[in-house]
């Protein structure tokens, strides 16, 4: 991977040899139906490193595994960092590999977002470095095993977000005044039907269970907002800023959502509701992490 493009930034699990069914640890919770050490295979990880349950994850109280994504950091530490070596060849390559996997991950969370940013209308200094920024993130997320894990992850994403943070307040303004900021806000099962959201900040928001039904998210900052169980059905987040799949994996809802270009509907969303009436609310649950 010499150069980053949306391919790389895409997970890809017959590139990869199961590293995230292994590396990380779960508890039982809402997300996940059993408790799992980090470093230990879960139970339903077969042979060849597929999911023995892949279709049946969320009726048998895995949905936590529908709404990971690697960006890509699976297939990049499997076929490059370690050359295609599998994690079962030793102990002391398992251990590299998940360690290791454990900095690729963020970095190519970055660059997703660093590649997503510079889709957007900015200004020629922010956009420069914007791509530098990108550039430096790749090739940190090239390094080998040793230099990887002595890599300061947090201390690199420091510097990275507040560049973020430039882009999409830039894109809110455009076409009128920024929004509202929620950013960081609680919103855990919060009607915001008749909440103006448009060019609204929600930054790292909790929506976990909020109803959003036939909201307009347009020029929305969406930047690590927690759409678990949140209601979209009819919303309107076709220009939604930094709205990933996952997210919408998590969320819920319909035919009638209107989606941002290159993402896709979730097969778990139901069509639209024909019968008149209230829809179904958040129980009033948090899922655990």
């Amino acid at each position: 991977m010499t150069a980053v493009g949306p391919e790389e930034l895409r997970a890809d699990c017959s590139r990869c040899v199961g590293i995230c069914c292994v590396a990380p640890a779960f508890a039982t919770s809402a997300d996940f139906a059993i408790d799992k050490r980090a470093g230990h295979p879960c139970p339903n990880l077969r042979s060849d490193l597929r999911c023995g349950i892949h279709t049946e994850l969320r009726s048998r109280g895995f949905p936590g595994c529908t709404v990971f994504d690697c960006f890509g950091a699976g297939q990049r530490v499997t076929q490059v960092t370690f050359g295609g070596r599998d994690w079962r060849d030793d102990q002391p390559t398992a251990q590299a590999m998940f360690d290791t996997f454990t900095v690729v991950r963020p970095l190519h969370e970055l660059l997703w977002h660093l590649t997503e940013a510079l889709t957007m209308e900015l200004p020629a200094p922010l956009r420069a470095t914007l791509a530098e920024a990108l550039a430096t993130t790749d090739r940190l997320a090239g390094g080998d095993p040793e230099s990887l894990r002595s890599l300061a992850v947090d201390t690199h994403r420091s510097g990275v977000v507040p560049l973020l943070a430039q882009a999409a307040d830039h894109a809110r303004a455009q076409g009128g005044r920024p929004g509202v900021d929620r950013r960081g806000a609680a919103l855990l099962g919060a009607d915001l039907r008749r909440v103006d959201l448009r060019r609204a900040s929600l930054r790292g928001a909790q929506l976990v269970g909020a109803d959003l039904r036939g909201v307009d998210l347009t020029g929305a900052d969406l930047t690590g907002t927690d759409l678990r169980g949140a209601d979209v059905r009819g919303a309107d987040l076709t220009g939604a800023l930094f709205l990933h799949q996952s997210q919408l994996d998590a969320a819920r809802g319909d035919r009638a959502t209107r989606l941002p270009p290159r993402r896709g509907r979730p097969a778990h969303w139901a069509a639209p509701p024909r019968a008149r009436g209230g829809s179904p609310r958040f129980s009033g649950r948090r899922p655990g992490r």
